[in-house]
């Protein structure tokens, strides 16, 4: 479903970043799998729903859902479909048991909360059971249909600003868009790049040591977010407001011919500096434009409204608190009720209550954008307002925010001033970006720098992680693993506890104290597992086999690190890289490694791991 062929006044893209770091087969509670579930019953599923709800109405929400591709693996994962179920049936005898509790003590009010609890999770295990267990299979649907679009993420979720090789920042974006072709079925148009993290190409130096205490190697001159992306045929990403308002526009794309390098002169430029925020832009950069990638830059006012526990949506007083729970069940029975309440002062929620909340704050939302665009109404191009939030928020974090995305699509639906959903897509497939602009490093992370990643308490992570990508990139340029048997393997599994390894997932619930002693774990297991197959692999080289103990070691790892099988090591061959083919269909966007890196030719799974398999490794962990 597209817009309207009427030409809005402005339009409204949301972006919803659906993301978790590889938790299966890596603890359950608090910590582990837990977060899978409550995403998948809080978040998934009733986005599923108001995307339904939208569908059978005939209105599209026409947002960029990114589903991150560790995260599509997760959905996808024999033991996730296992223990759904029977987590969410836990959810629905604690209920039961609460309705009885409150029911003996007199508290009516609460029984009849714990009724709706009943009916909430009973509702995400039918609709799991309907779709047979396969929530992507429910998001492709829609995809399919017109009503969203899903764009991918960096594979493991790597924050590429920090990443210490060309071929991991490039291998990240590959291995997602082979991950987002099987799962989806099609190729990504869009990247959410993660943490919303750019950096231009330049001269860079390591920041750090090895962890051994060997000094680290060279700078070097690196390529930039945008080139790694067009290679790939991604055409679009997002960055935060600050590296927009702090940029220097190119002029004119004519300025940009420069020798070899080619500017994307085809279309006219609409730039008009009093709606800086609220047009795209193709990202200057020496690569070749002629494919340039777009950004869109982030709204900070509607941003707040929906983010902010104290002045926005969330922190309103009717709504449910996220914070208390009552166990051993760990239903929520209590309204947030002010500002910093007390926890001990919490008043009872009332969903209806909050449901009537949620239609004034989309009315009250759709507002903003038409003040933030209102200035461009009159432009011979429509401003667009770019509102890209965390999936998670809604429903999790924000029980009513399924509800309230569902509003706003139905307050824009009959909206008298002629404001529009829109995909990034449609958007650019009707009308032209406003020129050329160059940006500094930066993200949407604490002070818009590489702080929240790379910090006292984090940069011991880094001495481990440059050595691993180095020694990757050097086994996989040798060759030696194309055997399509054994070597093979080893190496696969090799790249991905390296994915696993460069997951910014774990500086950041280390800097934010979130889940420190667990994030702290993940990296030291994937460390040791990344060590623990390049010792495989390095006795596999020196005598082509390895011994019984290797072995099994390296089953348990594949066992429980049972990631991309597609995974392909020639995507870290030293230089390798994607090369477009404009003479493709666009439907068939596969692109191809170039020399030095090759012979890049897909092998297939040589060590399949089973649904079985995995689920015994699980229940023997």
């Amino acid at each position: 479903m597209n817009v309207s062929t009427t030409r809005p006044s402005g339009l409204l893209t949301f972006t919803l970043h659906a993301h978790l770091p590889y938790v299966v087969n890596h603890g359950t509670w608090p910590h582990g799998m837990e977060w899978l579930h409550e995403a998948a019953a809080e978040t998934y599923l009733p986005l599923l729903r108001v995307l339904g709800n939208l569908e059978r109405d005939g209105i599209a929400l026409n947002c960029n859902l990114n589903l991150s591709p560790i995260l599509l693996e997760q959905l996808a994962h024999p033991v996730f479909k296992a223990e759904f179920p029977k987590y969410v049936e836990r959810k629905i005898v604690a209920a039961r048991e609460d309705e009885a509790f409150f029911t003996t003590t007199g508290e009516a009010h609460y029984a009849e909360t714990a009724r709706f609890w009943h009916r909430f999770f009973t509702d995400a295990l039918d609709d799991f059971n309907a779709l047979g267990g396969d929530i992507i299979k429910g998001f492709r649907h829609f995809n399919d249909a017109g009503l969203i679009e899903i764009i991918t993420c960096g594979a493991t979720h790597g924050y590429m600003p920090l990443l210490g090789t060309d071929e991991s920042v490039r291998a990240q974006v590959r291995t997602a868009v082979n991950a987002h072709i099987r799962h989806i079925g099609k190729h990504p148009k869009g990247m959410w790049a993660p943490e919303c993290g750019y950096r231009p190409a330049g001269f860079w130096n390591y920041p750090v040591p090895n962890a051994d205490g060997s000094p680290a190697l060279p700078g070097f001159d690196r390529i930039g977010v945008e080139q790694a992306l067009s290679e790939s045929d991604i055409e679009f990403f997002f960055v935060d407001t600050h590296l927009v308002e702090e940029s220097a526009r190119i002029p004119s794309p004519y300025d940009l011919l420069h020798g070899s390098v080619a500017s994307r002169i085809d279309e006219p430029f609409t730039y008009n500096e009093n709606r800086r925020l609220y047009q795209p832009y193709y990202v200057d950069g020496p690569y070749d434009k002629r494919y340039a990638t777009t950004i869109f830059p982030r709204d900070p006012r509607t941003g707040v409204q929906v983010w902010s526990g104290d002045s926005g949506y969330p922190g309103d007083g009717s709504y449910l608190d996220f914070h208390k729970k009552r166990w051993p069940g760990g239903h929520r029975y209590w309204r947030v009720t002010g500002p910093r309440v007390d926890m001990g002062n919490k008043e009872p929620y009332y969903p209806q209550e909050a449901a009537e909340r949620v239609k004034g704050h989309a009315s009250h939302f759709v507002h903003l954008v038409w003040q933030a665009l209102q200035g461009g109404f009159n432009d011979s191009i429509p401003p667009v307002l770019c509102s890209p939030f965390d999936a998670e928020l809604f429903g999790h974090w924000w029980f009513e925010g399924p509800m309230w995305l569902e509003a706003v699509a139905r307050v824009l639906h009959d909206y008298p001033m002629g404001l529009e959903l829109a995909s990034c897509t449609q958007y650019l497939e009707q009308y032209p970006r406003a020129g050329f602009i160059a940006m500094h490093e930066g993200s949407w992370g604490a002070e818009g720098t590489n702080h929240v990643w790379m910090n006292p308490d984090t940069s011991w992570t880094y001495t481990h992680i440059y050595p691993a990508e180095i020694y990757t990139r050097d086994v996989c340029t040798s060759g030696k693993w194309k055997d399509g048997g054994l070597g093979e393997r080893i190496v696969k599994q090799l790249c991905r506890e390296l994915l696993l390894l460069e997951s910014s997932d774990w500086q950041f619930l280390i800097t934010t104290g979130a889940a420190r002693d667990y994030a702290e774990l993940r990296f030291e297991t994937h460390s040791d597992q990344f060590n623990d197959v390049k010792s495989i692999w390095q006795g596999f080289e020196a005598t082509g086999s390895i011994t019984p103990g290797q072995e099994e070691r390296l089953t348990a790892i594949e066992l429980r690190d049972s990631i991309f099988v597609d995974i392909d090591p020639s995507f870290w061959i030293a230089g390798a890289r994607q090369v477009r083919d404009s003479g493709r269909n666009p439907e068939d966007r596969a692109s191809q490694t170039v020399p030095p890196a090759g012979d890049a030719a897909k092998h297939p799974p040589v060590h399949d791991v089973s649904a079985t398999e995995v689920l015994k490794f699980r229940a023997n962990a």
